[in-house]
């Protein structure tokens, strides 16, 4: 599968504060409406845009998110990639329990984003820091190629 995106993004944005809070979540919701998501998915979109992005903020000492339009054949989606330098997670399994929380959350930014988007990756080492990617597709998930032999 070949995915290629608009030559003008990625888009990347600084998570430092909760202004930058409100904006990537504002910049997710403009992306999602020109590439076509209903109102539904930009709502699931946002939801888990915002909760990784308090995470970045919260947990990994603020960061980046990146935010980029995909297409592939007739599929059009959309990646979330948020990262920090934080302490990292010790126990992933754990933090991705429902209801898990170092602080005082509800526990549902990690397991709720793996729930409403398509495709989720953790990536984290203690004391490097935390990587979370998460794509949500327009149309479903694009076909993988055939394998032929």
């Amino acid at each position: 599968m070949t995915l290629t995106s608009d030559p003008a993004a990625p888009t990347s944005l600084p998570i430092g504060s909760d202004a930058d809070l409100a904006w990537v979540r504002h910049q997710v919701r403009r992306l999602a409406g020109e590439l076509g998501f209903g109102l539904v998915q930009q709502t699931k979109l946002v939801t888990a845009a915002s909760e990784l992005a308090r995470n970045t903020l919260v947990h990994g000492g603020g960061g980046q998110a990146e935010i980029t339009p995909l297409a592939s054949g007739p599929a059009r989606g959309l990646r979330l990639v948020f990262a920090d330098t934080g302490p990292g997670i010790r126990d992933t399994e754990l933090a991705m329990t429902d209801g898990y929380s170092t602080g005082n959350g509800a526990g549902l930014g990690l397991s709720g984003a793996r729930r409403l988007m398509d495709e989720f990756a953790l990536d984290t080492r203690p004391g490097e820091g935390t990587v979370v990617t998460v794509t949500a597709w327009v149309t479903g998930q694009p076909d993988a190629p055939a394998v032929s032999g």
